[in-house]
């Protein structure tokens, strides 16, 4: 009777360990259901999120009257680089959201550059830190306009070339786009002076200029539209 009792007590803890193995299994299967479930609404809150920081981002820019045959039009940066001979930033937006090549890009600090190649669902920008592209601009508050071009260095600096030696200059003063562009509007910033020099060309002078846009934490895009864009392409190719 004893050795019967044992066994009995033995087979009862072992088919009470095998219940119990089940049931715990099923328990860690309804936490996985449930741990997939949340992290499913945890990416849902965050496309929320993300959808109303850009719905309040665009609400920041305002159009003056004269500048409303401009629109713009949000995207997010999914690929950016900064350190390379060439740089391009990557856009979550494309053909089907309305974006063109040569519309311009701004980010929430000024210029970031210019779109150059477009896809269906994403577009191809060449920022500022590319010496393929230059960019006219101005001392704010001045009409000596100068060429603003990377050398390639300094993620950081930029050049603006060709500015008349009669130009006046001040450490800190404020860059601007001259307006000479359908790809952006007069006045917006590009960076400030830090030094100057003089060119090759006794006539003209070069400044050293930091740019306003942090290419290292660089999230959000204004892509700028000008419905006047064609209108002045046609004009500008007339006589050619």
């Amino acid at each position: 009777m004893t050795s019967a009792g044992k066994f009995a007590s033995t087979i009862y803890e072992w088919r009470n360990g095998v219940t119990s193995y089940f049931h715990l299994r099923d328990i860690n299967e309804d936490l996985h259901h449930r741990n997939a479930q949340l992290e499913l609404d945890v990416i849902g809150l965050r496309e929320q999120v993300r959808q109303l920081q850009l719905l309040q981002y665009a609400d920041t820019m305002t159009i003056e009257p004269e500048l409303k045959q401009y629109s713009f039009r949000i995207a997010h940066v999914i690929n950016n680089s900064f350190t390379r001979p060439r740089n391009y930033v990557t856009i979550d937006k494309g053909a089907v959201d309305g974006i063109e090549i040569d519309m311009g890009v701004l980010d929430q600090n000024g210029v970031v550059g210019i779109v150059s190649v477009v896809s269906e669902n994403n577009a191809r920008i060449m920022s500022i830190l590319n010496p393929d592209w230059k960019l006219s601009c101005k001392i704010k508050g001045s009409d000596n306009i100068g060429s603003l071009a990377w050398d390639g260095k300094d993620y950081e600096i930029a050049t603006l070339e060709e500015l008349p030696r009669h130009a006046v200059i001040n450490v800190g003063d404020t860059i601007v786009t001259s307006g000479n562009s359908s790809a952006f509007p007069e006045g917006i910033p590009v960076g400030t002076i830090i030094s100057s020099h003089s060119e090759s060309d006794d006539n003209f002078r070069a400044l050293k200029i930091k740019l306003l846009c942090d290419f290292t934490k660089l999230g959000t895009v204004r892509v700028v539209g000008n419905s006047m864009k064609e209108e002045i392409r046609n004009l500008e190719n007339r006589d050619r």
